[in-house]
């Protein structure tokens, strides 16, 4: 069983399909894998999940937990018969209607709705920038090119200080919702959010399939800085999507934006994943680069509670190493944390399940006891008690298969699965004596 605190969630993808590998990698302390709904045919996806489920795990009682990744609504340059070249001042039209020469084509019937002063269009990960001149029409815009370079068809585009109008769950994120449902996923991570009412649609989507899986708002729109406080009010758990998220805003930005983020989500109780680039160049590499490893460790430090790994997993070439250098990273930053020094004391504490957690965190510190056991059947109380950041293990028994699986990605909660129970005198009994059961 893996102790790190700090829990690991990998991609999985062409370059670890094997069921061999995964085991050799939840051995290494993945805690989770990801499957990017982004990419394949709706078989190709389906057959990750039933992989995942088959792989069965020697000390835990079931296979690992899915966090299921929607595509959203991301806009991309259309199919193109050859790339576009773009000079230096360059005017050029981006369309989401027709095509032509000297037109940039992008996702067909996107409609622009407010459009800010200063506003710029990047292209391919920032890589091609425009600065909109004029807008001619709800599809069309007048800009001028501002970083040249050659465009591609199908790469992505992002509006900055543009408000679109395109749905939240668009219809192929509707079936992979399904897909994902039907096939286990235990968190749904939904791309793009901008604003709170993104949680009550997916919420009802999901419903309406008859699920209740806990939903993850992932931050990367300029828009979704603006409504933090709101997102991280209503979702689930939060991720800090620092690919789109460093194009959107100045990339100087991203670390304060990530930080603030960690530090909002935890006093709300809400676990937080970063994720991108944690170890980008072990995609080709069997070493990370220094800075790699100190942007991991300080993220363990700042009070993450996971950290997702993606292309380093999915389409990299060590994708076991990968994760044996994550656990690494997080053994030894753990070591150097006080804990007991850096127990986090909320603003404010609103509910009887959080003053009693923190009841018992500090409890845990007076007396020096090493073990909080909370005795949990949606998981809200193991997640309560972790945001408090105690020294002690956090060991979340639970009856519910669901919540059990849910919780493997919050930070220092150990996961326990136990027997049905009559009443709650039976609980302290219960709890013991699984705890001698695991030694």
């Amino acid at each position: 069983m893996n102790k790190n605190r700090t829990k690991i969630i990998a991609t999985i993808g062409p370059k670890c399909s094997d069921p061999v590998l995964l085991n050799a990698m939840i051995a290494e302390g993945v805690n989770c894998f990801r499957i990017n709904l982004s990419h394949g045919t709706q078989e190709e996806k389906e057959s990750y999940f039933k992989l995942i489920r088959s792989i069965s795990i020697e000390d835990i009682e079931s296979s690992p937990s899915i966090l299921a990744d929607l595509a959203g609504p991301k806009v991309r340059v259309r199919k193109l018969d050859e790339p576009i070249i773009l000079e230096a001042r360059q005017s050029v039209t981006i369309s989401s209607g027709k095509r032509g020469e000297g037109i940039i084509p992008v996702s067909k019937g996107l409609v622009f709705d407010i459009v800010e002063p200063g506003s710029r269009i990047m292209i391919n990960d920032g890589k091609i920038c425009l600065k909109v001149i004029k807008k001619i029409s709800d599809q069309a815009f007048e800009c001028k090119t501002i970083i040249p370079g050659k465009i591609k068809g199908k790469k992505g585009v992002n509006f900055i200080g543009v408000t679109l109008d395109v749905p939240s769950l668009t219809p192929q994120d509707e079936a992979d919702l399904e897909l994902a449902l039907k096939n286990g996923a235990d968190w749904i991570a939904l791309s793009f959010t901008r604003s709170k009412d993104d949680y009550t649609l997916i919420k009802s989507k999901i419903k309406a399939f008859g699920y209740d899986v806990p939903v993850m708002a992932k931050v990367e729109k300029w828009e979704a800085v603006q409504n933090l406080d709101d997102i991280i009010n209503v979702f689930d758990g939060v991720m800090v999507a620092r690919g789109d998220l460093g194009v959107e805003l100045p990339l100087e930005r991203v670390p304060v934006i990530q930080k603030d983020i960690i530090k909002k989500a935890g006093l709300s109780g809400k676990p937080v994943i970063i994720a991108t680039q944690m170890l980008d160049s072990m995609i080709k590499k069997p070493i990370p680069t220094r800075a790699e490893v100190s942007d991991i460790a300080n993220s363990i430090i700042d009070g993450a509670d996971a950290l997702l790994v993606t292309g380093e997993t999915a389409v990299g070439d060590y994708p076991k190493e990968v994760i044996s250098m994550l656990s690494k990273v997080i053994q030894e930053t753990e070591k150097s944390i006080s804990y007991n020094n850096k127990m986090i004391a909320h603003d404010t504490i609103v509910s009887t399940a959080g003053a009693i957690s923190h009841a018992a965190c500090t409890m845990a510190k007076d007396l020096s006891l090493n073990t909080i056991v909370t005795m949990t059947q949606s998981g809200s109380t193991a997640r309560m008690v972790s945001s408090f950041r105690p020294s002690a293990n956090i060991y979340a028994m639970t009856t519910i298969i669901e919540t059990y699986r849910a919780l493997s990605i919050i930070w220092g909660v150990i996961p326990i699965l136990v027997d049905k129970y009559n009443s709650s005198d039976e609980i302290p009994d219960l709890a013991k004596n699984k705890l001698r059961e695991m030694n």
